[in-house]
């Protein structure tokens, strides 16, 4: 399966997750390295808009990964609490990431976007056995940021 994930150009060959571990999101708790992608460039821009501040145009990458295809645990919407959706996360959210990341059976956990409900977010497991084995970044290039999506 091909993910894509648009970061910092200075951070973006880094997929070891160190970021989310030190600022938690969603799905994983302060301290446990993930990486969060996207099933397409379109959802991976929409979860990084949420997240910059409105008068900061960073400059980014678009990363291109590959990750094994038999690997995956996958959640609908039907599947998850009712607030999955609520801002702040609900705490259950990453009890959830926790309990799939030590369980250690698969690299990626494919959940519904909060952004667009019929789309995914692919979150990656640094921490799986396999992951630096099985995950390869395809492509990485610059990722052009349109101003107009600041306001």
């Amino acid at each position: 399966m091909i993910v894509y994930r648009i970061t910092k150009r200075n951070r973006a060959s880094d997929i070891s997750g160190t970021g989310a571990a030190l600022n938690p999101g969603r799905w994983n708790i302060k301290g446990t390295p993930v990486l969060y992608t996207g099933e397409s460039k379109e959802i991976a821009l929409l979860e990084n808009i949420v997240h910059i501040p409105p008068m900061m145009t960073p400059k980014l990458d678009i990363l291109t990964i590959d990750i094994p295809n038999d690997s995956i645990t996958q959640f609908e919407i039907e599947d998850l609490p009712v607030n999955r959706a609520q801002f702040p996360a609900p705490t259950i959210l990453s009890e959830i990431g926790q309990k799939w990341i030590e369980d250690g059976s698969t690299i990626a956990l494919k959940v519904p976007s909060c952004i667009i409900h019929s789309s995914y977010n692919i979150i990656l497991n640094p921490s799986h056995n396999d992951y630096y084995a099985m995950v390869k970044i395809t492509d990485q290039r610059p990722f052009y940021f349109d101003s107009r999506l600041r306001k």
